[in-house]
């Protein structure tokens, strides 16, 4: 006999639009750690690209973070990065690469692949998809549709994502 129920729903998905030499991200910073300890594995959240002009490294950073992910630290790298803007913002792709030495990350990796480009398209992509939704600025939260801008105020956004992500695990259980 099969099953005709509908199928379980996925995840719930939170896209953070990002950018790693913005501090209103890292400010953002305590709020998806919250969400990560409130949800754990029931929420995914994926941190999404969107380096903005006025910050030279940002386009880097967002590259090194692609690495990262690679070697399977990718949120600790985000977090170490975000900490430390100011020192991203002065020394920029050798600060990159000497916080994945910091982290116990493969440094001349990073080194290559911030030369060879090879996470270029992953940028650029989260980029392009992120205009073309109206992100203009980080940090820009996307769940169930719905689009939340993080760079104009922080106040009551994590309140927001929790109302949709219980509504929506909810929803799984009915």
């Amino acid at each position: 006999m099969s099953d005709s129920s509908p199928a379980r729903a996925a995840t719930p998905v939170l896209d953070v639009w990002c950018e790693l030499q913005c501090p209103d991200c890292r400010d953002a910073l305590d709020d998806l750690r919250a969400l990560r300890a409130r949800y754990g594995d029931r929420l995914e959240l994926r941190l999404r690209h969107f380096p903005l002009e006025k910050h030279k490294h940002a386009f880097a950073a967002a590259q090194a973070f692609e690495e990262a992910a690679e070697q399977g630290r990718g949120w600790a790298y985000a977090e170490a990065v975000l900490g430390r803007v100011e020192e991203l913002s002065r020394a920029g792709e050798p600060f990159l690469i000497e916080l994945a030495r910091e982290l116990g990350l493969d440094a001349e990796e990073f080194d290559t692949a911030l030369i060879d480009g090879r996470h270029i398209l992953i940028v650029d992509a989260d980029q392009a998809e992120g205009k073309a939704i109206g992100v203009t600025g980080t940090p820009t939260y996307v769940i169930d549709g719905e689009r939340l801008d993080g760079g104009k105020s922080q106040e009551g956004l994590r309140e927001r994502v929790e109302e949709i992500v219980d509504r929506l695990l909810a929803g799984q259980d009915g």
